[in-house]
């Protein structure tokens, strides 16, 4: 399926959204061979030509985009989202303090980390577990949320990580909102496109592909009015495979040990998470 539809073509695509979200811009995708590719700049789309030359063209079974608003951390190529590690790409919206403690915890693993934002060094936390866990991807997902949620001030947690194959995507805890929608080819009236918007103007979609073809969407906010989008509980994971069958469980049913309000937050950490 190509990007186009959603990347570019469409009336507030991401190319608009960064004039909002001004600090980088990053997409990433799987080629025929499964071999992650990421496009990642530290300037808005719309003043990238190549961003959008490459965008014209990407075509995969996983669309991993993402817009920069910084929370602190420099704006730069190697903070921009999403992250590959391992053939995984990741992408995270929140914000997570006391990032020396997380690299205490990571140890030698923090030699994987080329930048300098909390939301990298999560991944690596991720990284690190799943290797611990023998490649199961959920059970080091699970072990470095938990070690965050105890020991790390947290205002959001919110994240998608993606395979080749396989995408799963947390809600945590329910300061931002995260829906998931498994499409039916044709959407729920069996007859059209995908063709919808966000609540806030932020992002439109257009895809004549979904027309024929199934999809599970993960977003912010519903797109469309398909009475199908679920807004996921606080701490609930969510695990699509393949075959674009969706589970979900709450992974983590309490709040963080060190939950962290608005106004908590340093005035970057604030600007950033009040632009999502």
């Amino acid at each position: 399926m190509r990007a186009t539809f959603w990347l570019l073509d469409a009336p507030d695509s991401i190319s608009v959204q960064s004039h909002k979200a001004p600090d980088g811009t990053g997409l990433g995708i799987y080629d025929p061979l499964d071999r992650p590719v990421v496009y990642r700049t530290p300037r808005p789309a719309y003043e990238d030509r190549e961003f959008v030359r490459e965008a014209r063209h990407v075509s995969s079974r996983t669309f991993m985009a993402h817009v920069r608003f910084a929370s602190g951390s420099p704006v730069s190529l190697e903070n921009t989202h999403p992250f590959e590690q391992q053939g995984r790409l990741f992408g995270h919206n929140g914000v997570l303090q006391k990032p020396n403690e997380l690299e205490t915890e990571l140890g030698p693993d923090v030699s994987l980390v080329n930048g300098q934002t909390d939301s990298e060094r999560f991944f690596t936390l991720i990284t690190r577990e799943t290797e611990r866990a023998g490649g199961d991807v959920e059970r080091g997902i699970l072990a470095a949320t938990n070690w965050v949620a105890e020991h790390l001030p947290v205002y959001a947690l919110n994240f998608v990580l993606t395979t080749p194959e396989r995408v799963w995507a947390l809600r945590y805890p329910e300061t931002h909102e995260l829906f998931v929608l498994e499409r039916a080819a044709g959407g729920h009236h069996l007859r059209r496109h995908f063709e919808g918007a966000s609540l806030s103007g932020l992002l439109r979609i257009r895809s004549l592909d979904l027309l024929e073809h199934r999809a599970v969407v993960i977003a912010s906010e519903p797109l469309d009015d398909n009475p199908g989008w679920r807004l996921l509980e606080s701490g609930e994971l969510v695990d699509v495979g393949a075959d674009l069958g969706v589970s979900s469980r709450v992974a983590l049913p309490g709040a963080p040990a060190h939950l962290l309000t608005y106004a908590d937050l340093q005035a970057e950490e604030a600007a950033s998470q009040s632009a999502t």
